[in-house]
């Protein structure tokens, strides 16, 4: 691979000081993987054969770069123009079986590469005087590329056992790659999944957010489910599979409508948060489930009741609680009121207060409402979308009238404190609430004079007196 290598700036400067401090160096990992899939990156990983530390002190004294040290890891890192360069030692690992730490050991190149996850990242580029350029693939990594297969250098059940989170990423490469799992690498990790509780929750959730951000979350999801992992670590989305039929009724699987809204959202954004309301926004369904005679099945209330369920999702997986999790939270409970706008006979009340209530996220809520049409009926969808640019253009109207999106009353509560003499309280409250539903109604403008004049009819209205 000496084509492909020769004139890299920053693998030319750690091989050019590695040659100097007779280090025995190699470039190891994803870097090689993706070097060889034409998708190479900014981040290469390095290995000696000896004190990884030491080879990142001295490039960094040649580059003139700051030196990041992880001495519990035994790694270094340090940036080098546009890329960043890690350093580590070659290395034994392995871990307890109760344990989420491992034990590690100094070893050879051929340690090193046996402790790696998959065959196609156990692959290593020899930066040294006579190999230069090698493909060292012990474990042959350049075969399985070429047939889109992800394996594990060791048996599997040594491979998961040592650091079971390696089950996640194995799915989270064949859904960004687009490859299948070998059939005794995907036994293997049928066979270890309840290990992967040994792992921390952050680890498990980033790698979980990977699958996610693909292009065709899908595909992830759907080897998730088949390997049992996804029974452990999200089974609220499980409780959304299988269809439940009465008097030769069904309703349709909502897990499987729920990978449709991922695919279908993830080809309009690139958001994890937006891609996340998808993934949550019917997980109240199950809960909801009813059959009324006469009607069918019903999920009256889901959008409700899962917007409660997002704080609890979301501090379980350890994701972001702040505006994160507000935003989902906000995206669950409307995502059912667009659709209601189409009728002829909405109001401009009614658009009015989505606009207020999703504010400068109603764009979003759009794009998830059209994911959200997954019929196999041409025709219906059609009609759907349709529908959604009529809504799409009463929002557009009411808004340049109205300007409604994220409006704060045009009175403050100071200001009615001050105007009628009185203290802090519930009243105060009151008044703007009246004020607000006024310009929701359509009653006033949403304009600081009307309201003004507003106000002062509702303190008579109360019994309020104009301050002297």
């Amino acid at each position: 691979m000496n084509d492909e290598i020769a004139g890299h700036p920053a693998i030319e400067l750690v091989t050019s000081v590695a040659l100097k401090g007779e280090f025995e160096a190699y470039i190891v990992g994803g870097y090689v993987r993706d070097l060889i899939l034409n998708r190479a990156g900014k981040d290469i990983d390095f290995v000696t054969v000896g004190k990884g530390i030491d080879l990142a002190r001295a490039v960094g004294k040649e580059a003139g770069s700051k030196v990041s040290v992880f001495k519990n890891f035994g790694t270094a890192m340090l940036r080098f123009k546009d890329y960043e360069l890690e350093f580590v030692g070659a290395r034994k690992e392995s871990y307890r079986q109760d344990s989420r730490k491992p034990i590690v050991e100094d070893g050879t190149l051929e340690d090193d590469q046996r402790r790696r996850d998959f065959t196609m990242n156990a692959m290593a580029i020899s930066l040294n005087e006579g190999s230069f350029g090698e493909l060292i693939d012990p474990f042959g990594g350049l075969s399985h590329l070429g047939k889109k297969e992800i394996r594990t250098p060791l048996e599997p059940g040594v491979t998961f056992s040592e650091d079971p989170l390696r089950m996640m990423r194995a799915i989270r490469f064949a859904t960004q790659l687009g490859f299948d799992i070998e059939p005794d690498t995907f036994q293997g990790i049928i066979k270890y999944k309840d290990r992967i509780s040994i792992v921390s929750q952050e680890r498990i959730t980033d790698e979980l957010n990977k699958i996610i951000l693909a292009d065709t979350p899908s595909f992830g999801f759907k080897l998730l489910l088949s390997c049992g992992l996804l029974d452990i670590i999200f089974p609220e989305m499980v409780d959304l599979k299988g269809v439940e039929k009465i008097n030769g009724m069904g309703h349709k699987d909502n897990f499987f409508h729920t990978l449709q809204v991922l695919d279908n959202i993830s080809e309009n954004t690139d958001s994890l948060w937006l891609r996340w309301a998808a993934i949550l926004h019917d997980i109240a369904k199950p809960a909801t489930k009813r059959f009324q005679k006469g009607h069918g099945w019903t999920f009256h209330g889901h959008e409700d009741k899962g917007a409660r369920m997002v704080p609890r999702i979301f501090r379980r997986l350890k994701l972001p609680l702040g505006s994160e999790m507000e935003y989902v939270r906000k995206l669950v409970r409307l995502h059912l009121r667009p659709i209601a706008l189409v009728k002829e006979t909405i109001t401009d009340s009614a658009v009015r207060r989505l606009l207020f209530e999703a504010g400068d996220d109603v764009d979003d809520l759009m794009t998830l409402c059209r994911a959200d049409v997954t019929s196999k009926n041409d025709v219906k969808v059609k009609k759907y979308l349709n529908n959604f640019v009529k809504v799409e253009k009463k929002i557009i109207d009411v808004e340049q009238k109205d300007r409604v999106r994220n409006f704060q009353p045009p009175i403050k509560g100071d200001e009615i404190i001050e105007y009628f003499g009185i203290k802090p309280g519930k009243i105060v409250g009151e008044i703007k609430e009246e004020i607000k539903e006024a310009i929701l109604e359509g009653e006033i403008s949403n304009d600081r004079d009307q309201a003004w004049e507003l106000m002062k009819t509702i303190g008579s209205r109360r019994g309020l007196s104009v301050k002297a």
